[in-house]
């Protein structure tokens, strides 16, 4: 009876050691994982922050080209349809 008890607890202790190697081996995928994201949004950050914006140097052109006196109110010459 102490030899099949001794075979139980061997058994225990194999299977735990088989899924604490499942466990880090998931913990080391995940770390892997977690690690090339924060350096991809630190690459991202320092790009944007690096590249000029150049969309600001037109955004005062854009307004001076239309006018707002394209379309006159005091013009009554539009007759409306019934």
């Amino acid at each position: 009876m102490k030899n099949f008890e001794d075979l139980v607890n061997v058994a225990k202790f194999m299977k735990k050691e088989e899924e604490e190697k499942t466990s880090r081996k998931i913990v080391v995928v995940l770390a892997i994982i977690g690690a090339v994201a924060a350096v991809a949004a630190i690459a991202y950050a320092v790009y944007s922050y690096m590249t000029p914006d150049y969309l600001d140097d037109f955004e005062d052109d854009f307004d001076d080209d239309f006018d707002d006196d394209i379309y006159d109110d005091d013009d009554d010459s539009v007759t409306p349809t019934k």
